[in-house]
């Protein structure tokens, strides 16, 4: 693991009732694209997914897509929306 991962606290209030409001064949889903996004972070987060403005980046993993920024001088990411697309 090269980064520090953090979410914002939206993006986790945000996460959460994606997650509640679900169906439950569906938060399976949720829970492996998320954990998905966070092992891809963790590790790659400089070249994963898609630029953005300034220092924000997007990434998908089905069901989920993240907008995050990347430090690379304190290796850490912030998620800062998570959606379910």
């Amino acid at each position: 693991m090269k980064y520090r991962l953090r979410w914002k606290r939206s993006a986790l209030d945000e996460l959460t009732e994606m997650w509640t409001n679900a169906k439950s064949a569906d938060r399976s889903a949720i829970t492996a694209g998320v954990n998905a996004i966070e092992r891809e972070l963790a590790a790659l987060a400089e070249k994963a997914g898609e630029s953005r403005s300034g220092a924000e980046r997007i990434l998908f993993h089905a069901p989920v897509a993240v907008l995050f920024e990347t430090s690379e001088d304190d290796l850490e990411v912030v998620v800062l929306q998570v959606w379910r697309y």
